[in-house]
């Protein structure tokens, strides 16, 4: 299948239609847009309370209100199933309402973040009719539409692991099916009302199931930060009683340690499990999240790609593989998955198709991998040069590319920092053009933002200035020894 959209973008599924057909027939994808899965749990629960966020609560009915309105608006403006609409809203209602709208007019949700450099390049690449960075005026009568299930319904987009960030296109059995599967799991059967905390972006490939999936899939509720505060965090768990939360380990940690401080240990009883996922779960933060809280830890591996394996073991590996949501192979030591939430394939990008999905659809991920004789999948490398920081993906490549431009630098190479909080921070490590003193890490930064329109998230925090940087017998720069150097620079430095 190949879709077009009105703005000219052609995304084709390499999944072979026979696969997908096969995962309705075994009711691993329920065969339904989520236009109208969000309309049936209306009809379920109109009074049920679907958004939670700073500002108050929405019940299904008053979103179902405002969804139609927003979509009615963005209907009259020509937007439908054949167009791509770019969402950038923080967490909370108007963000739910937004990218609920646009899957109610069968259009494709593109969630946007990061600087305006980078939305704009972002909303160029998927062709996007219109970027959504609040409501519209007007709102004529909504029309629902039918939208075939297989068509793409979401763009997840990549923090840049390898450069430029990947788009990557999901259809509405995907999402609805393979990714329902996943939160199911987690949930530990069907939830049905479930409360999920999502601490994390909806607009990242780990929160996009909140609108998409605790809402329209499994009527639950939803409860949203605008951004993460620790504190704010427990006090959302004590006041609305979430049964599970999701968060990256740098967020589970800080919650952990405060709560550990007080005498509201009680608060907290309400949460079955805590999520996480975006990056490594180091065992101390594991240990302290089981002690503090008395609830499960559900470590995910995964990505935007579309690979995914979970488990409340994570010191014994990262899972065994659900068919119902992907099956795992390791070829060659390298992690491979094809099930119902594998993705179409990436937008507009074939050479990223061409590298990382094979004859029959499978993702190529770049980890590599075993099997135990359990089958249970381990993870011994990542095949991605990556710096992770707060479970934010970094692309050194991306930041290097830009720090390259400036006029005084000569050799510019990023490499990751280890740092007890975040895990790693960014460090640039560069020599200076003959005659050119290095500008300082703070001017450095204001032209990545103000010059290169970099995202202040993927700013680097150390500079290393070096006379030369040191290579490798090929003639490479050799990372290892570069990252080695850093670290023992600002060892001594914060010493």
């Amino acid at each position: 299948m190949t879709w077009v959209s009105d703005t000219g973008l052609a995304v084709v599924d390499l999944v072979p239609a026979r696969l997908r057909a096969e995962w309705v027939r075994l009711g691993h994808c329920p065969d339904r847009d989520l236009g109208a899965l969000l309309r049936e749990r209306v009809a379920e629960h109109p009074g049920r309370v679907a958004v939670v966020d700073e500002s108050g609560e929405l019940d299904y009915a008053g979103l179902d209100r405002r969804v139609r309105a927003l979509a009615g608006s963005l209907q009259e403006r020509g937007i439908g199933p054949r167009s791509v609409v770019g969402v950038r809203l923080p967490n909370g209602i108007g963000a739910v309402v937004a990218e609920l709208a646009v899957s109610a007019v069968g259009a494709v949700v593109l969630p946007l973040a990061g600087s305006d450099a980078e939305i704009a390049a972002l909303a160029a690449r998927a062709r996007a009719a219109l970027v959504l960075t609040g409501g519209l005026p007007g709102g004529g009568g909504f029309r629902p539409v039918e939208v075939d299930p297989e068509a793409p319904a979401r763009v997840l987009v990549s923090s840049g692991s390898e450069g430029e960030p990947k788009l990557v296109a999901y259809s509405h059995n995907a999402f609805a099916g393979g990714r329902a599967n996943y939160l199911r799991a987690v949930h530990g059967g069907v939830p049905e009302g479930a409360r999920d905390l999502v601490l994390v972006p909806l607009s990242s490939a780990f929160g996009s199931f909140g609108a998409a999936i605790t809402l329209c899939r499994f009527g639950g509720t939803l409860v949203l930060r605008r951004r993460f505060d620790a504190r704010e965090a427990l006090e959302a768990i004590a006041r609305h009683r979430p049964d599970h939360v999701f968060g990256v380990p740098t967020m589970l940690r800080r919650m952990a340690d405060l709560a550990a401080s007080s005498s509201a240990a009680g608060h907290f009883s309400s949460v079955r499990a805590f999520v996480s996922s975006g990056d490594a779960l180091p065992p101390s933060v594991l240990a302290r999240c089981r002690e503090v809280f008395g609830a499960d830890v559900v470590s995910v591996y995964g990505s935007s790609d579309g690979v995914n394996c979970h488990t409340r073991t994570p010191e014994h590996g990262v899972g065994r593989p659900d068919p119902a949501v992907t099956d795992v192979r390791v070829v060659d030591g390298e992690i491979r998955a094809l099930g119902p939430m594998t993705p179409l394939s990436y937008v507009g990008a074939p050479e990223l198709d061409a590298r990382y999905r094979t004859g029959g659809g499978w993702v190529r991920t770049g980890d590599l991998g075993r099997f135990d004789a359990d089958g249970v999948l381990h993870v011994v490398g990542r095949g991605k040069r990556v710096v992770l920081r707060g479970g934010y993906t970094i692309s050194p490549a991306e930041v290097e590319r830009e720090l390259g431009a400036h006029p005084a630098l000569g050799d510019v190479v990023c490499v990751p920092v280890p740092d007890e909080d975040l895990g790693q921070r960014l460090c640039a490590c560069v020599t200076a053009r003959p005659g050119a003193p290095v500008p300082g890490l703070g001017e450095l930064t204001r032209y990545l933002v103000a010059e290169r329109g970099v995202s202040v998230r993927k700013l680097p925090e150390f500079l290393l200035v070096l006379d030369e940087l040191p290579v490798a017998r090929t003639g490479k720069v050799c990372l290892r020894t570069l990252a080695a150097v850093a670290g023992r620079h600002h060892e001594r430095e914060r010493a």
